[in-house]
Parts: C-alpha cells; structure tokens; sequence
C-alpha cells in the first residue's frame, strides 16, 4: 500500500470514527472510564447544608465569611491500545483481515479519548515489542498512529502477550486504560502476567477472529499453512466429521480465554473481521455503567 493510498485510508476512519463518537461513544466513553479521583476546581461562598469540612479556612479567614472548596473528578486519562502485528494477524477473508479491525479499533478509541481530553498511545507486538508510541493528545497523534500502524511491517511473525504487557507496566507508571487487541493464540501466555497487569492497569481483552477461522467454507481438500510457524496441514473441506471437529477445536480455545480472562476480572470484547466494532463496543460501555 503505498503513502497515498494510507492517507485516503486515514481519512476514512476519520469520517467513520466522527459518527461514531459523537453519537455514541462520548458520554458512553465517559461514564464507562471513570477518572482518577476529585482535584480542586476553585471556592464558593458557603452555602447551607454545605459539609464543614470542605470550609477553605484560609479564605475564610482573609474575607472573614465562610467559603468552601468545590472539587470536581480528575477525567484526564492515558489510553493504550496494545495490537497484535504477527503473521497471523494479517489474515482474513472476504477482503477483511484482522489487522484492518484492529486499524478501525484503534481509531474508534483514540477519537473517543480525544473528545473526552485523555492522551492515547499504542503498543505493537508479535514475538517482542516492535514499537511503542508514548501516549499524546491531538488529532495529528491520533493519524500518527494509524498511519504507523496500517504501514506497518513487522519484524518478527510469532505471538507473544507477556513481551507488551511487561513493556505496559514498565512505561505507564499511573494507571492507565489498556486494550489488549489480539486472537489470543499463544501458547506460551503465562496468566499470571494478566492477573499482574491487572492489578495496576484497567486492562481489556480485544479479540479479533475470522469467520473461516470456525466454519471451513471451501469444498476441497487443500493445504493450509500456519503464518507464524510455517507448519502446514491438509484440510478436507468435504468432510462434514472434518468441519465438526474443526469448529469445536476453535469453540473450545475461545471458551478456554473468555474463563481464563472472567477468572481473573478481566473483561473482553470480540470482534470478527467482517463486522462493525459499533454494536460489541456498544455492549462493553453498557456493561460498564
């Protein structure tokens, strides 16, 4: 994809993203993250019923009648997305791949963090880091990011989560909103390293899978070749004994991360390739209020 069709396709997102946000994702944003806690805002003549102890003394004191500090909630947050660039990422059907799920996710986000005033950075991964983008306000660092991301090229094709959520904890020293946007195929995933990031990150699950990924659709026996590993496997799409187990071994590894991530309070969000993020993020805010 070359430079000018990337612009053309940020520029898209941007439009799509715009709806989004205005109709829905603002105050569903707002009332699912909650800010950090209450920061001064300024003084007020007192007024009955109001608490003693909000009484700012000192200015009480210098126009000799009472005053009372007001406070309001500290709604300034840092927003990473955590995405998924290994080999497997860049599959997908009907013209859809993961990685283009992961653009519009990412998008949807940063623009519902900009109009709510929080910064948004980025972390992408496969075997190891492979870059990160510390967390900024403004439009130009939202299509910074983007544009980063759908360019991409990544170094490595493997999948590793505890290498970005080691890398999380070590650069986000306040707590932070964190979306973990991944298939989630990784075996050697210590879930400990979950329940840690947890306990000092609002952390999220995003999990992106393709239709064909559950159902075979091609009616052919043919060979299909594992991006990361280059292992390859024959499949025989006639075989209905074939299809059967195919789609319970996939059912059986999503119900194996939705309970490792419920059992250690960590909420998930899917997405599938060929669908809009709108209605699964609609759902998550809701859940949240």
């Amino acid at each position: 994809m070359n430079r000018e069709e990337i612009l053309k396709r940020i520029r898209t997102i941007e439009i799509a993203t715009k709806g989004l946000r205005r109709d829905l994702y603002s105050g569903q944003y707002k009332t699912a993250f909650k800010g950090r806690g209450m920061s001064f805002a300024e003084v007020r003549d007192y007024q009955y019923g109001d608490e003693i102890r909000t009484i700012d003394w000192n200015v009480t004191a210098r126009y000799n009648t009472p005053y009372v500090k007001v406070f309001e909630e500290e709604r300034e947050l840092s927003v990473m997305v955590l995405v998924d660039v290994s080999a497997s990422f860049y599959y997908g059907t009907d013209h859809h791949s993961k990685i283009e799920k992961a653009v519009e996710f990412l998008a949807t986000i940063a623009f519902s963090a900009l109009v709510n005033n929080d910064k948004t950075g980025a972390i992408f991964f496969s075997n190891d880091v492979e870059c990160y983008i510390p967390p900024k306000k403004g439009r130009e660092h939202i299509l910074y990011m983007i544009d980063r991301l759908i360019a991409f090229n990544p170094v490595h094709k493997g999948t590793t989560l505890s290498a970005p959520l080691k890398a999380l904890r070590q650069t986000q020293k306040k707590r932070a909103i964190c979306f973990l946007v991944t298939d989630f195929v990784d075996e050697s995933l210590n879930l400990d390293e979950l329940y840690l990031t947890k306990k000092y990150h609002d952390l999220i699950g995003v999990k992106i899978n393709d239709p064909s990924e559950k159902d075979l659709r091609i009616p052919a026996v043919y060979q299909v070749v594992n991006p990361e590993t280059g292992k390859t496997q024959w499949v025989n799409g006639f075989s209905e004994f074939f299809k059967r187990a195919f789609k319970s071994n996939f059912l059986a590894h999503e119900e194996k991360v939705e309970r490792d991530l419920k059992t250690r309070g960590i909420p998930l969000i899917n997405l599938q390739t060929n669908a809009s993020v709108i209605e699964p993020l609609t759902a998550f805010f809701n859940q949240r209020k």
